[in-house]
């Protein structure tokens, strides 16, 4: 099966649309198989850089991996053909740079007839072909594996996925026919869409082998010699590779409705890709690889074009370049080293910080806390986290014993304190407490040594108001779960220096977090748009709006209704905010007293176990004698339209440099969708931004 004219043709197409493509190459080298079983044409993808930048596919590599493919089909000596990446990377899917520039449908099409194209040949091409799932496999980087006729795949992978639906787009190089066909519907559901618009919920190695994607899973050491083993086994018949029949019954309709109820409940309709993932996933019960290919190219061609590709485009750009160079971060020379860290606090979240600096810097760390008995459950609580780490296979017992020997805790800081770089408080979010550690910890530490609060709102101007070298504090705002959550807001004082703020930055890059560089303002970024996000929607409820009707009123825009959110972060959290903030802007923040309520009444959330509203809370919640009552789309649009006016101000006011970091934020911090770009490309498309405050954010 060489290139048809056909193809050559879309290649040529292709490659004068892809001038500035970064070209992976597809070497190749003949592997002379054990047991008889002929010559492999193993084909290695590389883009010749590190491990920063993945392999992927645009049309000059495509069409490098096309001729390696004729090639190896053209030879009588060549029995079989394989497909690999670099170390630890087979590749990440498309090259995406160049979309936002496609303007043309013939031109988005030409995507994914090339794909295809290209792809087919691994399976039609009249040799029997093997991937070998190395590394990261993303989108196309799996799909290049699923064409194949067999895949074993590295146990230790970290990241396999199919991850279009979540930027707007649907597998269009097989995989919405592919996959069903191959694990069944209910997992291809799982894979297209739920894990998608879950986050973009990765699968590692041995997952995706459970789930059914690979034939043969093998440890990383000597992963690509147990593959060539493997295949020479399959290809004598020695191994006969079983997979499961598939049910193309009821269960097929079942698991298509489920995904829709999904897609309904995470993008209220808002987000088109889904739904053509799900009618993909239909069409493949019946259709054959012909008819659900083109299907697949007709599906990418239109949703290239729609104002959600774009927008999850940017929020991809943003995660993906902004991130890495955060706007305003000073010269990352003036960084001083850390050593050594102290933790002020031994709870929660002190514990959840203590843990991931000893993870990610690999230097002692010290907790404190007013008793022995705070302190030892501190350390505890570290200690156990790490063997559940071991249990999982995600640290070696050498591994575990070390991190564990960096943990450790004490009630003096005097004896602990004096020799650390780096002292971050996690105590109770109360300024005068706060400045009262940071005076202690000073009294304590090297000038040099920076002081970083955890703080969530308060003042970091003001905390260090008082203290001999007020130059050394910063803002180092984490997320709950600190191990899952991405974002880090670092805060500059008006009198913060650039040394502490470059060595907060390159603490902040060691512990993978992504950060934004934020002015000292009430609440920061993200806990201030939410505090205007649940103070309109609580006050909505107040004037009357049944919960139920403001919880339904954000599918597709924030990652859960407002009112469940509510109570994953805590009625007293969010109370607290509310109120900082109310005493900051009372001309536009809003304090509900149904909220100061159920803080008082001590109840965790709105919500009981049953997933009903708590009737225990329906009888605190007041309602006034004459209510209005909005319908779930006037709310929507009055939220919108106050987050447009704070995001504007907040822009005005030099809280970030940009609506990028706002964005940013958004997506990192409060999960807001990548469909709709995080937040101001949504108040531009709908047009609430304009109408609001007079121009677009873009």
């Amino acid at each position: 099966m060489t290139t048809t004219p056909e193809l050559r043709a879309l290649l040529d197409r292709g490659a004068a649309m892809s001038a500035n493509e970064v070209v992976t190459e597809a070497k190749v080298r003949d592997v002379t198989l054990p047991y008889g079983a002929g010559t492999m044409a193993l084909i290695t993808l590389d883009n010749g850089l590190d491990h920063t930048r993945p392999n992927t596919f645009g049309p000059k590599s495509l069409d490098a991996l096309n001729t390696a493919i004729d090639a190896a089909l053209a030879r009588d000596e060549v029995t079989s053909i394989g497909v690999t990446g670099k170390p630890f990377i087979l590749a990440a899917g498309a090259d995406l740079s160049g979309v936002p520039g496609i303007t043309d449908r013939e031109d988005a099409k030409l995507i994914a007839q090339i794909g295809h194209g290209v792809f087919r040949k691994l399976v039609d091409g009249g040799k029997t072909s093997f991937g070998f799932v190395n590394g990261l496999a993303l989108g196309g980087g799996l799909e290049v594996a699923l064409n194949c006729t067999y895949r074993t795949i590295m146990d230790s992978v970290p990241a396999v996925a199919l991850p279009e639906v979540f930027l707007g787009l649907v597998p269009g190089w097989g995989g919405a026919y592919l996959v069903p066909n191959l694990v069944g519907p209910e997992k291809a559901v799982t894979l297209l869409v739920e894990n998608a618009l879950n986050n973009n919920k990765m699968l590692g190695g041995t997952a995706a082998f459970e789930l059914g994607l690979a034939d043969a899973v093998f440890e990383g050491a000597d992963f690509l010699e147990q593959s060539l083993l493997w295949a020479a086994r399959v290809l004598t018949g020695e191994v006969t590779v079983a997979r499961p029949e598939i049910d193309r019954g009821e269960a097929w309709a079942a698991a298509v409705a489920k995904g829709r109820g999904i897609a309904d409940a995470k993008t209220g309709g808002a987000a088109p890709a889904a739904y053509r993932a799900l009618d993909l996933i239909v069409l493949a019960r019946t259709a054959d690889r012909d008819e659900a290919f083109a299907a697949e190219d007709e599906a990418l061609a239109d949703l290239i074009m729609t104002p959600e590709l774009k927008a999850g485009l940017y929020a991809f750009d943003l995660v993906q370049k902004r991130a890495k160079r955060p706007a305003g971060a000073p010269d990352k020379a003036l960084a001083r080293p850390v050593t050594k860290v102290g933790i002020v606090g031994a709870g929660l979240m002190a514990s959840q910080l203590a843990l991931l600096f000893a993870r990610r810097l690999e230097v002692p760390v010290v907790l404190t806390d007013l008793d022995q008995a705070r302190v030892d459950k501190g350390v505890s609580y570290v200690h156990a986290e790490i063997d559940k780490l071991l249990l999982k296979g995600r640290a070696s017992q050498d591994k575990a014993n070390r991190l564990k020997a960096l943990v450790s805790g004490a009630v003096d800081k005097s004896e602990v304190f004096a020799d650390a770089d780096f002292v971050i408080e996690a105590v109770f979010e109360e300024l005068k407490i706060k400045k009262q550690v940071f005076a202690d910890v000073e009294a304590i530490v090297s000038p040099e040594c920076v002081l970083a609060t955890n703080t969530s709102s308060l003042s970091i101007t003001e905390m260090a108001a008082d203290l001999a070298h007020p130059e050394r504090v910063v803002g180092f705002h984490f997320f709950n779960p600190v191990a899952v959550m991405p974002l880090l807001e670092i805060v500059r004082g008006e009198r913060t220096d650039d040394a502490a703020l470059a060595t907060a930055f390159a603490t902040g890059k060691k512990l993978k977090k992504t950060t934004i560089l934020v002015k000292d303002s009430p609440s920061f970024i993200v806990n201030r748009l939410l505090g205007r996000f649940m103070g309109e929607v609580s006050k909505v409820v107040d004037e009357g709006t049944p919960i139920s009707v403001a919880d339904n009123a954000f599918a597709g825009v924030a990652p859960m209704p407002p009112f469940v959110l509510l109570s994953l972060v805590g009625p007293a959290v969010a109370l607290h905010n509310n109120e900082t903030l109310y005493g900051a802007f009372p001309d536009r923040f809003y304090v509900s007293e149904n909220l100061k309520r159920l803080v008082a009444a001590g109840k965790p959330g709105l919500y009981g176990p049953d997933g009903a509203v708590d009737p225990e809370v329906e009888e605190l919640f007041e309602t006034p004698a004459e209510p209005v009552v909005l319908t779930s789309e006037q709310v929507r649009e009055r939220v919108l339209s106050v987050l447009a006016e704070e995001a504007r101000l907040m822009l005005d006011e030099g809280v970030v440099a940009a609506p990028e970091d706002l964005d940013l934020g958004m997506i990192t911090g409060a999960g807001f969708s990548f469909w709709n770009g995080g937040l101001t490309p949504l108040l531009d498309r709908t047009g609430v931004a304009e109408k609001v405050t007079g121009s677009t954010f873009h």
